[in-house]
């Protein structure tokens, strides 16, 4: 057995660098299973322990519902939220909210309290240019969320730290100083769109909006192409009472993961963050691809992204954002004031 695992972590050391030993990795306290393939991508499931209590509804649960209200500011950077109704309702950091004076995507992932009251919601314009009302839709609140942002670069743009942001790729904005992260994800929207565009050989701009975000993932012929990726991926995050999260890689090299704090939790988001997943994967058909990489070594990415520098742990709002950074990914975990996660998310660098 000890032959075993010395070869396993000389084999990871020389095609993943950050590769720590079945030991190390032990203290994520999770199960890795998959690969499970289709195309150019490669999705893993993490398996763990469910917290008790009720679990939330979505954004998308709530909006149709009526049991939220997301709010415009006309500030392009700041939205409103109200929870209406009796359940808490949980917020994914990159879930899109469409309407509006612009197409919005959310910065931080949140609980909601019931009967919140308005509170104050962090957002990036994903729709440059336009500010007035979209054909008959509310320019006063935002009407629907079933899509989140499909972009590792768009990811980083909007959560990775400000002293660090240059190593995430994120440009220097000469006019404002320092970094300006709306201009990149502005830059990531952009340049989902030439790939999509690129890979369907079909122009995803839509004639109502040709930057909206929103509006290019509707587009009908992505819609189609996504549809394989998911018929032959989401039935098996559905087979595990104990699955709590996922991570995927695109052409076999890791991109993201996201863990939650239940299983009910994770089977709400799992279509939405399989839809944005397999949207990646499209835009990246044709170019070179990878051996896709082991379960040992998807646990041993997340494993080393929660052993990063902590680089950001503060209070935003009632919620405590802790940010670490490793060698190769950021980790994020968003929880309340005192006690355990509700959302942790894993972005390669």
């Amino acid at each position: 057995m000890r032959f075993q695992l010395l070869a396993l972590a000389a084999i990871a050391a020389s095609t993943f660098p950050f590769f720590v030993p079945e030991a190390e990795a032990a203290e994520t306290d999770v199960r890795i299973s998959g690969p499970h393939i289709h195309e150019n991508l490669t999705v893993y499931f993490i398996h763990g322990k469910s917290d008790a209590g009720p679990v939330p509804l979505t954004l998308s649960e709530a909006i149709d519902k009526g049991r939220v209200r997301v709010i415009e500011t006309e500030s392009v950077n700041e939205l409103k939220i109200e929870n209406t109704g009796d359940d808490a309702v949980f917020i994914q950091s990159g879930d899109i909210v469409k309407g509006g004076k612009q197409d919005r995507v959310i910065t931080s992932s949140l609980v909601i309290q019931p009967k919140s009251g308005e509170v104050p919601l962090a957002a990036f314009c994903v729709e440059q240019g336009r500010w007035s009302a979209r054909g008959t839709e509310s320019v006063a609140r935002f009407a629907s969320s079933y899509e989140s942002v499909p972009s590792r670069e768009a990811k980083l743009a909007m959560k990775a730290p400000r002293e660090v942001a240059a190593t995430a790729g994120i440009r220097p904005d000469r006019e404002r100083g320092g970094y300006s992260r709306q201009s990149d994800v502005w830059s990531s929207v952009a340049k989902t769109q030439q790939k999509l565009s690129g890979s369907l050989n079909a122009d995803v701009a839509a004639s109502a909006s040709a930057s909206s975000l929103q509006l290019s993932l509707e587009n009908e012929k992505l819609k189609a192409v996504r549809q394989a990726y998911i018929d032959a991926l989401q039935a098996a995050g559905e087979n595990g009472a104990d699955i709590v999260g996922y991570a995927f890689a695109v052409n076999g090299r890791l991109n993201s993961a996201d863990v939650y704090s239940s299983n009910g939790l994770f089977r709400k988001m799992w279509n939405k963050q399989l839809q944005a997943a397999a949207t990646e994967a499209i835009g990246e058909k044709g170019e070179k691809s990878d051996a896709a990489p082991t379960a040992e070594l998807v646990k041993a990415f997340l494993a080393d992204a929660k052993r990063g520098e902590v680089k950001e742990d503060a209070l935003k709002s009632d919620v405590r954002l802790e940010v670490r950074d490793s060698a190769r990914a950021f980790y994020f975990a968003s929880s309340p004031a005192s006690g355990a996660a509700f959302h942790e998310s894993f972005v390669a660098k």
